[in-house]
């Protein structure tokens, strides 16, 4: 018995500088270029990663579109994503972010399979911002704490991307489906101090 518990504290330690170096190093999420067999073989751009890395900025932005210049080599202007999940270790993932001057918002979509699932448990970022909207995001090696809230309305998405946000196609039996929906969530930056006099 007396092993055993040695054993349970030896594998509990371990877990545990497992995840002190992680948080510290951060694991992030790796990108797959379209353009490689691993993409062909995965069928997906992005693999989850863990905390993300960097500078934490504290200076309000107030025209996001400088996200349009950057150019990663292989993620282009994409950005990394860090949400927060039930069990307290975060899920990161490469995103589409899409600057609109003063106005920042991510977008996600969802086809085949991942529709069965049903909203917003289509996929694992989308659960956990809905559950908890406080997520941290990675723009040219900074970082940037916000909170986003999700566009309800499907004229303003409309807007946002100049089409229907809903996708749809014509079966074999001449019924309409659905084949994808894209969803669109506003960024509000977080911990920064307004009115210029350091207020939160």
């Amino acid at each position: 018995m007396k092993q055993v518990k040695i054993g349970l504290l030896i594998v509990i330690a371990l877990l545990l500088a497992t995840l002190v170096t992680l948080r510290v190093t951060g694991l992030e999420p790796r990108y797959i270029d379209p353009r490689t067999p691993a993409f062909v073989e995965n069928n997906r751009t992005a693999g989850p990663g863990l905390w993300l890395t960097g500078e934490v900025m504290s200076e309000a932005v107030t025209n996001w579109d400088f996200i349009n210049q950057v150019n990663h080599p292989i993620r282009g202007n994409s950005i990394m994503l860090e949400t927060q999940t039930w069990y307290g270790i975060p899920h990161s993932v490469t995103v589409n972010a899409v600057p609109r001057g003063d106005e920042l918002y991510l977008s996600g979509s969802a086809q085949g399979d991942r529709l069965e699932a049903g909203f917003p448990n289509n996929k694992a970022w989308w659960a956990n911002i809905e559950r908890d909207p406080r997520i941290r995001m990675k723009i040219d090696g900074k970082v940037y704490e916000a909170t986003v809230a999700l566009v309800q309305d499907r004229n303003e998405v409309s807007q946002l991307i100049g089409r229907n946000p809903v996708t749809t196609s014509i079966d074999e039996n001449g019924q309409e489906r659905i084949t994808g929906v894209r969803h669109y969530w506003r960024v509000f930056q977080r911990n920064i101090p307004e009115y210029g006099d350091g207020s939160i």
